[in-house]
């Protein structure tokens, strides 16, 4: 993951410092890769200086390792004020806590335990984003098939959530109040996140016949 994100940050027109205990795990960058490369643990203090993090916009902390990821997140944002930090977590529980600690996680397992279920299941929500603190959600939301042709405004009005965008035809296209949910149209919503089960519940069930009315 480290490598991938690396070279996708570079091919975007950044420069990019990767640190890993390994020497040998820089080979994953590939011989083009022209950004830093530091041999060291990602939350010493000397290696990060190393790396540039006194001038740095966003870390990443991306090892194996759960404990080591939220110390290196910790130490790049209280240490050195970089604001944009991230920590990947494989403990789903843990990455709870640490969201609402202020640490933006992403949480692995659960993100592939949602996307396997999604295929596997198809009603339901499955979170796209989470602000630090866990309240807002951003969730894919199927939605039962007599919701075609209903307005976002009819959508909005029915769950109380707010529509952000829709995927169509692979497209992501943000909407108006009389946009029309079309066959296929993926649906993208705002929530709260104690109104998660509410609004699921409203959506994947037939609109009432007070939700038919104009």
């Amino acid at each position: 993951m480290g490598s991938s994100l690396a070279q996708e940050i570079e091919a975007r027109g950044h420069s990019v410092a990767v640190i890993d205990q390994n020497p040998d795990a820089f080979r994953r960058l590939g011989p083009d890769f022209a950004g830093h490369k530091v041999t060291g643990v990602g939350f010493d203090r000397e290696t990060l200086v190393q790396a540039g993090i006194e001038d740095t916009y966003g870390f990443a902390a991306v090892s194996d390792g759960d404990n080591s990821n939220v110390l290196a997140a910790r130490v790049a944002r209280e240490t050195y004020g970089v604001d944009h930090v991230v920590a990947r977590i494989y403990d789903p529980h843990r990455a709870e806590i640490y969201q609402r600690l202020g640490i933006p996680t992403v949480a692995t397992v659960r993100w592939t335990a949602d996307q396997v279920m999604r295929r596997m299941l198809p009603l339901g929500a499955t979170d796209e984003y989470r602000d630090p603190t866990g309240v807002v959600r951003l969730a894919q939301v199927d939605y039962h098939p007599d919701w075609l042709g209903k307005s976002v405004r009819r959508i909005e009005a029915t769950t109380g959530a707010r529509v952000a965008f829709l995927t169509r035809y692979a497209e992501a296209r943000l909407v108006a109040p009389d946009t029309l949910l079309q066959e296929n149209d993926e649906l993208h919503v705002l929530m709260h996140a104690d109104d998660a089960a509410r609004v699921e519940r409203l959506i994947t069930h037939t609109p009432g016949p007070e939700e038919d009315q104009d």
